[in-house]
């Protein structure tokens, strides 16, 4: 057995194999945070990192938005982008992802297609780079306007899974530009089909429509075959006032959440990093998020 995540130091976390960083994601019962970064911007601290931002106001875990793994550009960061994984992993001691986009060209847009480069898709190249970086998950979803579909995130994840070690996360935190619900249960269903380790579902008061009960159902679909939820606040509400974040966070923690995502849309693409320390008290009180933001990264 592992030591859960939010007891848990930083070398004992980064020696986790996919399968227990899984494990001790469960145990933390609902506790969880997952901070997401625009990695190119010049952040609001200039020579600091937006991961080590996140991770000193209580993130567990940190995704990396608009990284072309091909060509990783990752602010404020010392090290050659061969070993920006490793160099990150020093740094703030937590587990660090990307995210990968299915986009389906033959999308039904409700906007104009905003068009990502290679490196930010998901492609052979991608998850082959992926896994030679070292990354400990993946997230496969769509930014706004990028046409990805659940049909793609679907057909993606079998892929994924057969060449990259670390965790998968697949699903939709708001529509990516297309005509087509965010979030439903049949979705969901093909993603664990597929083998996601963990499905992502839009936050509680996110996406127009989207409610407790959906989320409830989708929850209890997923535990019921032995995969992780994780709930995302993608809609610029991670930059709302810091009651707003709270409400959230209970619903999301009523539902059943595993792991509590918060968005990018705040200065130098970083929610306001008091709303990460809020959603942190919201959903494990003040002894956890201290002994999260106080433990040296050394131990």
């Amino acid at each position: 057995m592992v030591k859960r995540l939010i007891s848990a130091n930083a070398s004992e976390i980064l020696a986790m194999s996919a399968e227990e960083l899984k494990q001790s994601i469960k145990a933390c019962e609902g506790r969880v945070i997952l901070s997401e970064n625009v990695a190119p911007y010049p952040t609001s601290i200039g020579d600091i990192t937006n991961a080590e931002l996140a991770r000193a106001f209580g993130a567990d875990l940190i995704l990396l938005n608009g990284v072309d793994v091909l060509n990783p550009v990752i602010w404020a960061l010392d090290a050659e982008p061969e070993h920006f994984v490793d160099r990150l992993h020093q740094l703030t001691g937590r587990p660090i992802g990307v995210n990968l986009e299915p986009v389906d060209l033959h999308a039904k847009m409700n906007e104009n297609r905003l068009d990502i480069s290679q490196g930010r898709q998901v492609n052979e190249a991608t998850v082959k780079a992926i896994e030679t970086l070292g990354l400990d998950f993946v997230c496969l979803t769509g930014n706004p306007g990028t046409g990805v579909t659940n049909a793609a995130i679907a057909d993606s994840i079998q892929f994924v899974k057969q060449h990259f070690a670390g965790l998968v996360i697949a699903g939709k935190m708001h529509g990516a530009g297309v005509d087509e619900p965010v979030a439903d249960l049949e979705a969901v269903k093909t993603f664990i089909q597929a083998g996601a380790d963990i499905i992502l579902a839009p936050a509680v008061g996110t996406v127009p429509g989207f409610d407790a009960d959906d989320l409830k159902r989708i929850v209890q679909c997923a535990h019921q075959h032995q995969a992780l939820v994780m709930t995302a606040i993608g809609t610029s509400q991670e930059g709302a006032d810091a009651e707003t974040i709270r409400q959230i966070a209970i619903q999301n923690k009523i539902c059943g959440a595993d792991i509590q995502h918060i968005g990018d849309a705040g200065y130098g693409g970083l929610a306001p990093v008091e709303n990460i320390f809020t959603m942190s008290k919201a959903i494990r009180g003040q002894r956890h998020t201290v002994s999260m933001i106080a433990r040296s990264i050394n131990r």
